[in-house]
């Protein structure tokens, strides 16, 4: 019963997976106009996923399922707890608008469980924050330095007339984002199952990666399309840099086997065009501030949730439930106070007076 709920949990979180990251990877392509149709995008992607996650998705699959804790932990129940604990997550988020990171609240969720039994690989959990705080950092200079050298060079006056030569490699750029997608984000919903024996690496990166690969055919179009109309305002060649950057480092870091967000990858990668282009005026705060809130944000929910779970349902630990539903109370009440103390500060600027 356990192991079919599993790979039910498993199959959907990786079509939404699909749905989300993955479609988002041909938006640049699309929004620019070098793919005019956004079914043949879609077509696109789902190849360039399931091509990456069966030619190179094992090593990712191999972190998730056995790098951060150890695979004794993973029994049936357990891993439905890590995967309903990922899936929920984005499904809370979604429903707040606050966009989070497939490969961040899987491990989340997976550190959730190492901690509830007091049991993780720290040094690999560390390199792992290491690379989601360093790869963005190197996206953005990356961007920052390219973009800067290209108008210097009036680069985009000499290459003006290779038009065609310039929309191939930007599909292409697109189609490889897929396949580095591919390369690291199925494992996250494959990579409990493998831990637990219900499949073998090769076996879940192919059925991963062809439910991701179902998921942006059938739920991708949305993503794709709000995705496209967000980039029109970039050229093609920067459209090249964005897509081609993100694949490229996704694919040095799960070719190591780390986990790592490509949202914020390409995020940064554009602010790394915007401030080359425009100054740090681009740095609006509300940008900044909601990738900050994404990057905290994302592995934190799953993992306190697996880590509620487990002392829920698995040790029947109720104090520590109290604590945590004493916690939650005091955090929501603490928030409260903090917009009833902006909103009375507000009324004493606006009417004057005081105490």
């Amino acid at each position: 019963m356990f192991e079919i709920v599993a790979i039910v949990i498993s199959f959907f979180f990786a079509m939404n997976i699909g749905a989300s990251g993955a479609a988002a990877s041909m938006g640049v392509a699309y929004g620019s106009g070098a793919i005019l149709r956004p079914r043949n995008a879609l077509i696109l992607c789902a190849i360039g996923v399931i091509l990456g996650a069966v030619i190179g998705g094992g090593e990712v699959v191999k972190t998730i399922s056995s790098g951060i804790i150890p695979p004794s932990l993973m029994s049936i129940k357990i891993v439905v707890i890590i995967l309903f604990s990922a899936t929920f997550s984005l499904f809370l988020a979604n429903l707040l608008g606050i966009p989070l990171s497939t490969s961040e609240v899987t491990v989340g969720s997976v550190v959730g469980i190492g901690i509830a039994y007091q049991t993780l690989y720290v040094n690999n959990l560390l390199w792992i924050v290491m690379f989601w705080v360093i790869v963005p950092i190197v996206a953005f200079v990356i961007a920052f330095i390219f973009i800067k050298v290209f108008h210097s060079l009036k680069l985009s006056e000499k290459y003006s007339f290779q038009g065609k030569v310039i929309t191939y490699l930007l599909v292409f750029a697109g189609f490889f984002e897929a396949f580095s997608a591919g390369m690291n984000n199925v494992a996250n919903a494959v990579g409990p199952l493998v831990s637990a024996g219900l499949m073998t690496v090769s076996n879940g990166t192919l059925y991963g990666g062809i439910f991701v690969a179902l998921g942006a055919l059938t739920l991708g179009r949305r993503v794709l399309e709000t995705n496209g109309k967000k980039i029109t305002s970039f050229s093609k060649i920067e459209g090249i840099l964005i897509s081609g950057t993100g694949a490229t480092l996704v694919t040095i870091a799960s070719i190591f086997g780390i986990p790592v967000p490509l949202t914020q990858i390409t995020t940064s990668s554009i602010l790394g065009i915007g401030i080359a282009k425009s100054g740090t005026n681009v740095l609006q705060q509300k940008i900044v501030k909601k990738m900050l809130m994404v990057w905290m944000i994302s592995p934190l929910i799953s993992l306190t949730m697996s880590y509620t779970l487990v002392k829920l349902f698995i040790e029947t630990d109720l104090y520590t439930i109290i604590v945590l539903g004493s916690l939650l109370l005091a955090t929501i009440g603490a928030l409260y106070l903090m917009k009833v103390s902006k909103q009375e500060r507000r009324v004493v600027h606006e009417e004057g007076g005081g105490i």
